[in-house]
């Protein structure tokens, strides 16, 4: 065949593969245009799950009546003008392509009215970019997009959708996750003339936080903390769930960049290593979290439909990301989030622990509790001070501080119940610990910082080890060669792609160091950094803390107790033990009276 220039619905049919993918696509693009006309309320009007209709009415700025065919037409946008303007994109949509790749595969219908006319005007799409001229309608300030009989003219894109129930559930989703982006904004949401959601915009903190309550649920509220932490023209904002307050799986994770919902590898990698020493194995994080940055230091071209981004200062994103969710996971106390009760069932380890590859592959087994001795003793002169000297023993009820100002968060010691929990009195009600899981988070911490303060050992190998490795991961061997050796490493270039490890840290003794240097490049490659050498001295020292910790049935003091409560509120992610268990639940004077109908 000769070559020829395809016909126009056909260029836009072949475009709406892209944009288009199923009704959620489309209320997803025409949505984010309502975002962008400066829209304060949203009504989503869905019939038969989006293939019989799709309405979107805002109350935006509208379009004037002269531009409403050329609104329609591919590549015909308000929001850019140059290719500088390309380079910083503030706006959610700008290639002009969502429109002309609707009406392409539909029966499309847009009315708008701009606050200086007279009345709206109407003008309606088949694909073919030919259009009738605008008519008057009586329609409000703003924008209605009536999209119907999707695929009409695709019979084989409809062969691809779902029942009815799930392509309406995507939308359901779809619709939550942009009103957590834009909490000043209402959204109404109907299905076949039924309200499924009726959001009001949220103007305050606490009707933000409601907001994330009815999306998220109130236990992810009473579970989360807020985070709000700014440096280097980055801020990070929003809700992070406890690490006791985690999911099978990653369906409870939102992150925003500039008020847009993206997927990005490299956020993943932040968070995970943010919560690697405090979540329980198998659990992923919740969260809700937007990061604002200067729209040039951020593409969000990169994805036909706009779900990814790429930064363009990816280390230092990621180091931020990094540092602000480790703050403010490590800043945590007793006293500011105080765990609630949770049911233990969802992180227990189900009988058959086997994997799909368990002929390759082993899950690490946890560590044992061996009745090794310890005395819980090193720490009863230094909190001499910060706890006033309790009582003789035999008179327990006079523990009891009067004064509940004066009381520490973690309350005073009252008794060790079968001689594996200190049940306490707080000024709020009680607490129980696991003095296993606490000792043994105060140790690993306490190891953690003993082990990045001073010099760490370095042991050299008797026989340097030979790596081959691509030219590039040599050089970024020997551009970050102070990062290696700050870590106990020392490694030389042999050859353009050839490196040689010589000594390790001394507390690596006995690993696979050259899978560990190998990840550690490839780490460093993608994410521009790496923590596997810091994770690896982790879990050494993680197995020290759990072996060196206080053995459950080993009678505690009054004293030792109260030694381990105040040692406690000084330490960080206290909240959990090193395998992601809780170390403390509390009881408040409400929980309590509501377990024995007081006041009923």
């Amino acid at each position: 065949m000769r070559i020829h220039a395809l016909p126009s619905q056909l260029v836009n049919q072949i475009a709406a593969g892209e944009v288009v993918e199923r009704p959620s696509s489309v209320v997803k693009e025409l949505v984010e245009n309502s975002f962008d006309a400066g829209a304060s309320q949203i009504c989503i009007d869905i019939e038969q799950a989006g293939t019989r209709r799709i309405r979107i009415r805002d109350n935006g700025c509208g379009i004037v009546k002269d531009d409403l065919a050329l609104a329609l037409s591919r590549h015909a946008t308000s929001k850019i003008n140059s290719l500088e303007d390309l380079q910083q994109v503030a706006s959610m949509g700008f290639r002009g392509e969502a429109l002309p790749s609707i009406s392409s595969v539909s029966r499309l219908t847009l009315i708008s009215r701009i606050a200086a006319a007279e009345c709206a005007w109407r003008v309606s799409a088949d694909g073919s970019e030919i259009y009738d001229d605008p008519q008057p309608d009586p329609h409000p300030l703003g924008t209605t997009v009536d999209v119907q009989d999707l695929f009409y003219n695709t019979p084989a894109r409809r062969k691809f959708l779902r029942t009815e129930k799930t392509e309406f559930d995507h939308i359901e989703t779809l619709i939550k996750r942009m009103a957590l982006s834009r909490f000043n904004i209402g959204f109404q949401l109907l299905h076949n003339q039924k309200e499924i959601l009726n959001l009001k915009p949220a103007v305050n903190e606490t009707q933000q936080a409601q907001r994330v309550a009815g999306i998220c649920g109130s236990a992810f509220i009473d579970n989360a903390v807020t985070i709000d932490y700014e440096a280097s023209g980055l801020r990070l904002s929003g809700w992070v769930g406890l690490p006791t307050f985690s999911r099978s799986q990653q369906d409870m994770q939102f992150f925003y960049v500039n008020g847009r919902l993206i997927r990005d590898k490299l956020v993943a990698h932040a968070v995970k290593q943010a919560y690697q020493d405090v979540l329980y194995h198998g659990r992923h994080p919740v969260f809700v979290l937007y990061l604002h940055l200067d729209p040039a230091l951020v593409d969000v071209n990169a994805h036909p439909a706009k779900l990814e981004v790429r930064f363009r200062e990816g280390r230092m994103v990621h180091d931020f990301l990094f540092s602000a969710l480790h703050r403010s996971l490590a800043d945590l106390r007793p006293g500011q989030n105080e765990p609630v009760l949770i049911d233990p069932s969802p992180i227990a380890p189900t009988s058959n622990s086997q994997t799909p590859f368990a002929g390759s592959y082993r899950q690490s087994p946890q560590p044992t509790q061996t009745a090794l001795p310890w005395q819980v003793q090193e720490n009863l002169q230094a909190y001499a001070a910060l706890s006033p000297p309790p009582v003789a023993e035999p008179t327990q009820e006079a523990l009891v501080v009067t004064n509940s100002s004066a009381m520490p968060p973690l309350g005073y010691a009252i008794a060790h119940i079968h001689q594996i929990f200190i049940l306490s009195e707080t000024a709020n009600g009680v607490i129980l610990v696991d003095t296993h899981a606490a000792h043994e988070r105060i140790t690993y911490e306490r190891l953690k910082q003993q082990y990045q303060q001073g010099a760490v050992p370095s042991q050299p190998l008797l026989l340097p080890i030979k790596l081959a490795v691509s030219q590039a991961e040599a050089d970024l061997a020997e551009s970050e060669q102070a990062f290696f050796t700050a870590l106990g490493f020392e490694i030389n270039r042999l050859a353009p792609e050839a490196i040689v490890l010589r000594a390790i840290p001394a507390l690596l003794r006995g690993i696979d160091v050259e899978t560990l240097i190998r990840d550690v490049l490839a780490d460093m490659c993608e994410h521009g950094t790496s923590q596997r050498i810091q994770a690896q001295a982790n879990q050494f020292l993680a197995t020290m803390a759990c072996h060196g910790a206080v053995r459950a049935r080993r009678r505690l003091t009054v004293e030792e107790m109260n030694a381990l409560l105040r040692d406690m509120e000084q330490t960080e992610r206290i909240g959990q033990c090193n395998h992601g268990r809780p170390t403390w639940i509390a009881l408040s004077h409400q929980d309590l009276d509501k377990f024995f109908m007081r006041g009923q």
